[in-house]
């Protein structure tokens, strides 16, 4: 699916696959997608390790909206915006605070035992409020060279977000599937209180997934809020819960969780976000766009439905019935049940 939408964009856009250098810089609409969806991709891995615990984070997106927030507040607040120093503080708070926020939706999780769904519910509503009381309702401008490095800017001609994205992404790769972490993940997902009786620091384990998850979030509202050098309480990683959420159904990780795919949650991610390029390519009117986006989803959840599948095929295949015979029909009368 995700390269059919790519080449689907050829019919609009001709020079769709020309990637080009300017002024030292990689250009193009591949280069775009990848640049935009760095966020989501961010995103996307933590929730993954949180679905495959069995739990779900619906916060993600006011997480990424307090983190871009607390930043840009705090780089405004400073006499010298390119103050490399600033902004590296700036950061460290954020990134801080996404660490804490992660870890309050662990402990309630874990720790207190509130259904995940329910938890991370207290937080994206609170959150979201707690990201306008930051920005006091208004949108923080910033005029920072090093903060907009972080999500619109270049090194080595390529969008530096892009390398942040691979370098989180080959990170979670080393860490779940060459070290036992992956398979104690999974563990626990398969079942919480087996893994428990087996040794396993099931708390633990889960507490882990939680602050990873704010932790990816906080680093995609910094890319957020520095691309546009703004934040906006309000507005900012909208809906992000959601598209997480189907980037990582649709690279094959189990909602049931004990089952996940760090390479499958990327491929999602780039599908949503060459979904949403390919809608404003054209010409899509923008009142449709959420339908049509949802029933792209739906066709590509389908498709990769075990269940769907056999049962499409059976019935294709199933060879017609025939007729019973008489020795058959008189068997079948003086049968007796056992």
């Amino acid at each position: 699916m995700l390269v059919v939408l790519l080449l689907s964009n050829l019919i609009f856009t001709p020079s769709f696959f020309k990637v080009e250098v300017r002024d030292g810089h990689l250009y193009g609409s591949l280069i775009d997608i990848v640049r935009f969806g760095a966020p989501l991709i961010m995103v996307a891995l933590g929730m993954t390790l949180v679905i495959a615990t069995g739990g779900i984070d619906l916060s993600v997106g006011s997480v990424v909206a307090i983190c871009g927030a607390l930043a840009c507040w705090r780089i405004s607040e400073q006499g010298d915006q390119n103050s490399v120093t600033g902004v590296l503080v700036a950061v460290a708070l954020a990134l801080g605070l996404a660490l804490l926020l992660g870890a309050w939706n662990g402990v309630l999780v874990a720790v207190v035992g509130i259904q995940p769904i329910i938890a991370t519910l207290i937080l994206m509503v609170a959150g979201r409020g707690l990201a306008q009381l930051i920005t006091d309702g208004q949108i923080i401008t910033v005029n920072s060279s090093p903060y907009k490095l972080i999500g619109g800017g270049y090194l080595l001609t390529v969008p530096f977000a892009i390398l942040v994205a691979l370098a989180v992404t080959a990170l979670a790769v080393l860490l779940t599937r060459r070290t036992a972490l992956g398979m104690l993940i999974e563990s626990v997902g398969g079942n919480a209180e087996a893994s428990r009786l087996a040794g396993i620091h099931s708390r633990r384990i889960t507490m882990m997934a939680y602050i990873v998850a704010g932790l990816c979030a906080g680093i995609a509202g910094l890319m957020i809020s520095s691309n546009v050098s703004s934040a906006d309480g309000n507005n900012a990683g909208l809906w992000y819960e959601l598209d997480a959420i189907l980037a990582v159904v649709i690279g094959g990780t189990s909602l049931a969780g004990g089952r996940f795919s760090i390479a499958g949650t990327v491929v999602g991610a780039l599908l949503i976000q060459t979904l949403t390029t390919t809608i404003y390519t054209t010409g899509i009117p923008p009142e449709t766009t959420l339908l049509f986006k949802a029933l792209v989803v739906t066709v590509v959840c389908l498709v990769q439905s075990p269940a769907f599948r056999a049962k499409v095929f059976q019935a294709r295949r199933r060879p017609p019935s025939t007729p019973a015979g008489p020795a058959e029909t008189a068997t079948e009368k003086v049968r007796v049940p056992a």
